[in-house]
């Protein structure tokens, strides 16, 4: 009973009822997973994290929610490490961080959430198309093509959301497509949100079809 007892305090309900593993940070910077009654390391969340395992960080003093800080700093470890292949293109964090402080930034994660979500949905077909590429170059090409898409999808649905933002350097706009002619404004405040929320349904069919389309 007592184990029992000890475990249900280590967790939390999460989305769906769904149990999530406590984590406290505590001031020297050490992580102890309540649920193990362990110190754990930013190596061992970044493994709970691939492995489907759903946790939350407390600041141990402030009782503080700091799980988007460590889950950052997660990337930042990985982006850093030595050998590592990075993940985050330079002109995509550039595009993000012009987003920090812009009339549409409140719409950036969404787009972003659903833009992963609908190509971990498709990460099965990846795979099999990655397969295919290293044992022949057409595949490669053909997978090429696909990223080459996505990225000016991804180009695209920016300058739509943000028609202020600052203009690229003429090296990196040699390569992208040309830009969408802009869309005539909407009347009122509400009918804007209720338009840009149609352009997020349209582009994640968009995302899916063209993910679905190299299968």
């Amino acid at each position: 009973m007592a184990e029992e007892i000890k475990e249900g305090m280590g967790r939390k309900a999460g989305k769906g009822g769904a149990e999530r593993i406590v984590i406290k940070k505590y001031a020297n910077r050490r992580l102890y997973n309540t649920g193990s009654s362990s110190y754990v390391t930013l190596d061992n969340l970044a493994e709970m994290v691939k492995i489907g395992t759903d946790f939350v960080v407390f600041d141990a003093k402030t009782n503080e929610d700091i799980t988007r800080q460590v889950l950052t700093q997660i990337i930042f470890e990985e982006e850093n490490a030595s050998g590592a292949q990075n993940l985050l293109p330079i002109q995509f964090l550039r595009q993000l961080i012009r987003f920090y402080g812009d009339q549409m930034q409140s719409f950036v994660p969404s787009y972003l959430e659903m833009s992963l979500d609908a190509f971990t949905r498709q990460q099965e077909r990846m795979r099999e198309q990655m397969a295919g590429a290293f044992s022949a170059a057409p595949g490669y090409n053909l997978f090429d093509e696909q990223v080459r898409q996505n990225m000016a999808l991804f180009d695209r649905a920016m300058k739509m959301f943000s028609p202020f933002t600052p203009p690229s350097s003429a090296a990196g706009s040699a390569t992208r497509p040309p830009e969408p002619d802009p869309e005539p404004a909407p009347a009122s405040g509400g009918d804007q949100i209720t338009d840009l929320k149609n352009q997020l349904e349209a582009m994640q069919k968009q995302i899916e079809k063209l993910a679905g389309a190299k299968s």
